[in-house]
């Protein structure tokens, strides 16, 4: 059986245009492969914000991420790939943290070039690392990986700080270190993206952020044409936390005016049903494994037959 970072590999390279939505928990996670996309992401920033409750500012230590993403990996079926900061350390450290991914289930990493502690790559204020280093810690990874297949995507933060002419220098750097795909973040406009995508002898991903609505950074571009430029992956790392955050707001909402008017609310519109739930995390096989593996005598505790 293939691995699931072959898996990812044979995706990307059947040539059309592979979507990752981003994913930060069981729900998410579930929810995205029963949409039918083949593929997830989990956003660092996202897992910081949902589980640390705090801004994503390079506070979210490796246990922390390793062991979440462990758990949203084995909840699906699909390839995930993870969000690993900027390796959490120095080239040693780099190794250390592919080894713990690759054998938490996740099909690849992000490793991006930001001085520690990193930032979210759409906020102000980001450093990055010499290229030299960063080649050591690409270098690193591919060294500590047991699966030739898992990948290393090697994120760049240089737009924002060193420009378009440098960003490229470090992507043809950082593809002939090892790279298996680059991944340069806040990319400002189609230019930037080609420019990048024509430098790259290795699979380029981009970071639409929501998806479905616009942002100040990177401009919402179809993905038509990302797919023409000659990207091959786009993540939607805010699109699953934003509208969680919309959903939650709206059923908060709902719920102060119940108790203000004492008026019970059915809104089906706002939440859905304990039956889908129960779907979405596999309660039917949960049972059928149940009725296989207990007593009769345990069954009719449970279920009163």
């Amino acid at each position: 059986m293939a691995s699931q970072a072959q898996r990812l590999r044979d995706l990307l390279a059947r040539g059309d245009l592979v979507i990752a939505p981003g994913v930060y928990d069981g729900y998410s996670a579930r929810l995205v492969e029963a949409a039918g996309f083949e593929t997830a992401a989990t956003s660092g920033a996202a897992v910081s914000n949902s589980l640390l409750g705090i801004d994503d500012i390079g506070v979210m230590g490796l246990a922390e991420n390793v062991g979440h993403c462990r758990h949203i990996a084995a909840a699906i079926s699909i390839p995930l790939t993870a969000d690993a900061d900027t390796g959490y350390g120095n080239p040693v450290n780099v190794h250390y943290t592919v080894q713990q991914f690759e054998q938490a289930g996740v099909a690849g990493v992000n490793i991006e070039d930001q001085v520690h502690p990193k930032r979210c790559g759409h906020m102000p204020g980001k450093e990055v690392i010499p290229l030299e280093d960063m080649v050591k810690k690409i270098e690193a990874a591919c060294l500590a990986r047991k699966d030739d297949a898992f990948m290393i995507i090697a994120r760049t933060d240089a737009l924002a700080v060193e420009g378009l002419d440098m960003t490229v220098k470090r992507v043809r750097a950082y593809v002939e270190a090892g790279a298996d795909m680059i991944f340069p973040d806040a990319a400002r406009s189609e230019i930037e993206i080609g420019r990048i995508v024509d430098a790259s002898r290795a699979p380029v991903t981009i970071n639409m952020g929501f998806g479905i609505r616009a942002r100040p950074t990177t401009p919402l571009i179809p993905l038509p044409r990302l797919a023409a430029i000659g990207v091959r992956r786009v993540s939607l790392p805010r699109m699953l936390p934003a509208a969680a955050i919309l959903g939650m707001s709206r059923a908060l909402d709902c719920m102060k005016d119940v108790i203000r008017t004492g008026v019970p609310a059915d809104r089906p519109d706002l939440a859905v049903g304990i039956e889908e739930i129960m779907e979405l995390m596999g309660y039917d096989e949960m049972r059928a494994l149940e009725r296989r593996l207990l007593t009769d005598e345990n069954l009719t505790t449970k279920y009163g037959r």
